[in-house]
């Protein structure tokens, strides 16, 4: 009998032996490389994250991100506009360099980006939601993304097995595909890129239905500069230094709530009501809107049609002033709307990622494409290098690498993602990308971060929204902007004493070495990313030579 248990104990013993080999090996076999999850919305500022800012909602799986990591607070964008921004994220080049220069010209498919570089490297690729250009993304195992813009009900994907619409919001499509390659198709032994593209919050701000009447019911404050007339000088002051009072570019542009936000396609007005009112409106709400099956459309009208009514009996007692406080609460409700869906979508892909262990090795981003108006200036959109759309929300959660609840103020640029994540992953980035990986900021090395000043270059004029080709440099002090082409202004702020950015200082005598300063590193920034005045006259004559064609 002893004989016996002694056997019985061995053969345990052996059985345990073997189990722990076959773990040990099941974990060597594991990636040791760190998973990589990039998020990103569209056009999602961050004064809509309350991780940033209170005021307006509550983001708390967004937020999350923030507390168990790091959260950047001068993040900042290259060129404040969809389908480049998205092109410098991939390639980690200025807009000069890989050419797509604005939201109509083609993306330069020659262009190495750094998902082909991490696929080569052994990665896992993924992509789901929103590219914006180009309907075969290269260096992906699997994509389905929308075409263009896309659609926030019952979209249309791009798939390599063909075009497919699927029924419901956008939002929650975008991660259910996402859920479902992770639980399906995710190869457990290597480590993977998962791109997670939302198109919320992206005009025309449709939200789900379960939003509709949460937050067509709020009130939202209104912006200090929601009124602002685009003086920058004192006229007595303008006149003797001989320089524009106000900001030709900030008045001239075209995307002032009251004058260019219409009552259509933004504020969701039926076109019959237009009309009666005796209004004129350059687009009306039936496309976003179209899109949606009869109990859709029925579930959105049961919420907005007695907005509709309420706004015809009050529009003829309104002013401008008025009627521009009646569209900014229209515009936050639905903007913010589509915002609390992304937050909930986030939510269940932060969830997904623990129940399933990953999260410890797992580096998780969330970003916008660039930042956006919420009425600050009277405006909505984005494009200028002013504050709220010159800065992007980035919120970046490392396990064991980045101290929970960091805050970092270093000037960092969408520019910096690629290098950033090929260094997570143990790659070599190519000589010729411009920016600088995030890495040493991740890990608290503040000593290795050198970066004084970024850079910035806007294109897409004469086009949507006409706001004036420019390029400027900021530092965590100054921003120094030049507007050129069919204008020649220049303009500097004062980014301690004036963070609205409403007094330029370009001409005040206190500010004259500032100036030479920040003109100074101007020229050196342009020399260093190999832009020039000849590269601002090729593309002038380029975009002219387009538009004429």
């Amino acid at each position: 009998m002893q004989l016996h248990n002694q056997i019985v104990s061995f053969a345990v013993l052996l059985l345990l032996l073997a189990s722990c080999k076959e773990d040990a090996t099941k974990n060597s076999e594991a990636p040791s490389k760190p998973n990589i999850v990039f998020i990103m919305s569209d056009d999602h500022a961050y004064q809509a994250i309350s991780a940033y800012d209170d005021r307006l909602i509550q983001t708390p799986n967004i937020d999350r991100i923030a507390a168990e990591g790091m959260l950047f607070t001068n993040a900042t964008v290259t060129n404040s506009i969809c389908a480049p921004s998205r092109a410098t994220i991939l390639t980690g080049k200025h807009t000069h360099i890989h050419g797509k220069i604005d939201n109509i010209s083609p993306f330069d498919t020659t262009n190495v980006t750094f998902p082909q570089i991490l696929q080569d490297a052994g990665y896992q690729t993924a992509m789901f939601g929103k590219l914006h250009f180009g309907n075969n993304p290269l260096g992906f195992d699997e994509f389905k993304v929308l075409p263009g813009q896309g659609d926030y009900y019952n979209p249309r994907f791009i798939t390599q097995q063909g075009d497919t619409v699927i029924q419901g919001y956008v939002t929650d499509i975008i991660t259910d595909l996402t859920l479902d390659w992770l639980e399906h198709r995710r190869e457990e032994e290597k480590p993977f890129l998962l791109m997670y593209l939302h198109k919320a919050p992206h005009r025309s701000w449709l939200p789900a239905q379960r939003h509709y009447t949460e937050f067509t019911q709020r009130e939202f404050p209104v912006p200090a500069t929601l009124f602002d007339n685009y003086q920058r000088i004192s006229p007595e002051v303008a006149d003797s230094v001989d320089a524009p009072a106000y900001s030709t570019a900030a008045k001239t542009a075209e995307m002032n709530i009251l004058d260019h936000m219409t009552l259509g396609y933004d504020n969701k007005l039926p076109k019959r009501v237009i009309q009666d009112l005796g209004l004129e409106d350059m687009f009306y709400a039936t496309g976003p809107l179209d899109k949606m099956n009869p109990e859709q459309r029925a579930a959105w009208d049961a919420i907005y049609d007695p907005i509709i009514e309420e706004f015809q009996q009050a529009y003829p007692q309104m002013n401008d002033s008025t009627l521009t406080l009646w569209k900014y609460q229209r515009y936050l409700q639905d903007y913010l709307g589509t915002i609390a869906g992304v937050d909930e979508n986030v939510g269940r892909l932060l969830d997904y990622l623990q129940k399933e262990g990953l999260d410890q090795n797992t580096v998780v981003v969330y970003t916008s494409d660039q930042g956006f108006y919420l009425g600050e200036h009277g405006w909505f959109d984005k494009r200028f290098m002013y504050n709220e759309s010159f800065k992007t929300p980035l919120l970046i959660r490392w396990p064991n690498v980045i101290h929970p609840g960091t805050t970092q103020q270093e000037m960092v640029q969408n520019l910096d993602f690629a290098q950033t994540f090929l260094e997570i992953a143990g790659v070599t980035a190519p000589e010729d990308m411009q920016g600088k990986s995030l890495v040493p900021l991740l890990k608290g090395q503040q000593e290795a971060w050198d970066r004084e000043a970024v850079y910035y270059h806007y294109y897409e004029y004469p086009g949507e929204h006409a706001v004036k080709r420019h390029y400027g440099i900021a530092t965590k002090d100054y921003k120094l902007i030049h507007f050129y082409h069919d204008v020649d202004e220049w303009e500097l702020y004062d980014q301690r004493k004036d963070p609205q950015e409403m007094h330029n200082v370009y001409y005040d005598p206190e500010y004259a070495e500032v100036r030479r300063e920040m003109t100074q590193k101007l020229q050196e920034v342009r020399e260093k990313y190999q832009d020039s005045e000849q590269l601002d006259n090729y593309y002038i004559q380029l975009y002219q030579e387009r538009q004429r064609s």
